[in-house]
């Protein structure tokens, strides 16, 4: 399986860059990994609607220069489907049954996805109805997929 997390802004800090690392390696013995980057646009404070709107379309412009019409698109949502990682592990290996061989992680930058960005999803996913950093969401969302694949597998990481 071919799994690529798609996701606006750079990883600045030594300690996320370490974990994303790590569990890159580790996902290597069950996917093949792509872990793609696209510039952010800087928020003013105090944007208005319509100016979120704008930075939202230029981020998702860029998003979807690397999104793939053959593949299965989940979007990163806080108001997103939220599964417990069996769940997700489930989600993952039925895919995979069903012939979905790619799969494209969405994580969108401090103001949220795009709308053209979420017309593609094919399902949203949430972690929690809290909102996390996005540099953070990188390692939870890796995290769980390593997870996911060791519960497809049977192996005891996951309790």
């Amino acid at each position: 399986m071919r799994i690529t997390v798609i996701s606006v802004g750079k990883i600045k800090e030594k300690y996320f860059k370490d974990a994303i690392l790590e569990y890159a390696k580790r996902l290597g013995k069950y996917c093949r990994l792509e872990l793609i980057e696209t510039a952010d646009e800087k928020t003013p404070d105090h944007a208005g609607k319509a100016q979120e709107d704008i930075i939202r379309a230029k981020e998702a412009e860029r998003i979807l220069k690397y999104v793939r019409e053959d593949a299965y698109i989940i979007t990163l949502e806080i108001n997103g489907n939220v599964l417990s990682s069996e769940k997700l592990a489930e989600k993952i290996e039925s895919l995979g049954i069903q012939g979905k061989s790619h799969l494209i992680f969405i994580i969108g930058g401090s103001i949220g996805l795009g709308k053209e960005v979420l017309k593609k999803s094919d399902f949203a996913l949430s972690f929690s109805r809290m909102t996390f950093p996005h540099q953070l969401m990188r390692v939870i969302l890796l995290e769980q997929i390593y997870r996911s694949f060791r519960i497809i597998n049977g192996e005891p990481y996951h309790k």
